[in-house]
């Protein structure tokens, strides 16, 4: 292969391809507006189009095909582009409990867990379990891991809610905490 990308050149291509669409909206002539984006409609239908003939000759392929299948769907460049065009091969419960098991031995490893709690139009609900509960300041970055995660695995998730992810300047009964600074 010519230009193999990790997954952070991946997301930085993708947020640039963002911008410049975006941008696309500022040329003054509605023609070439429209015209750039048919050109990219264009694009991303063909694209798909293949991606989807792909799938089928792995899917026809028996075990093979589906072991090559499951290592597309969990591999975060190809899954990604996958989702794009509307063909991951997991469901988005499935994707949010793979990036809750790639969290769980650092969780464990602090003393905590996480439990899926339920996904309702999107938004994944999580419940913290174990000492990082009611810890405010371990609670935030268990959070932030957490959710790294998820995004990561399934950046088709609208929220993530996390019981037990106190707010840090609150104490556990509710009391606002103050920071003081040093001289």
């Amino acid at each position: 292969m010519a230009n193999t990308l990790d997954v952070r050149e991946f997301q930085t291509r993708l947020e640039r391809l963002d911008v410049l669409l975006r941008e696309v909206e500022h040329v003054a002539d509605p023609a070439t507006q429209a015209q750039t984006r048919e050109i990219v409609q264009a694009v991303l239908e063909l694209h798909g189009a293949g991606l989807e003939r792909l799938l089928g000759h792995l899917a026809a392929a028996g075990e093979p095909g589906a072991a090559v299948l499951d290592a597309c769907g969990r591999d975060d460049v190809v899954g990604g582009l996958l989702l794009l065009h509307g063909l991951h091969p997991l469901g988005l419960e499935a994707r949010v409990l793979q990036a809750l098991e790639q969290v769980r031995p650092y969780l464990r490893s602090h003393g905590g867990n996480v439990e899926l709690l339920g996904i309702s139009d999107g938004a994944v609900r999580l419940r913290l379990l174990g000492s990082c509960h009611g810890c405010p300041s371990s609670a935030v970055t268990m959070k932030q891991t957490i959710e790294e995660a998820i995004l990561a695995r399934a950046p088709d998730v609208t929220a993530v809610e996390v019981e037990g992810a106190e707010d840090p300047s609150v104490t556990p009964d509710g009391r606002a905490l103050v920071v003081l600074s040093g001289p």
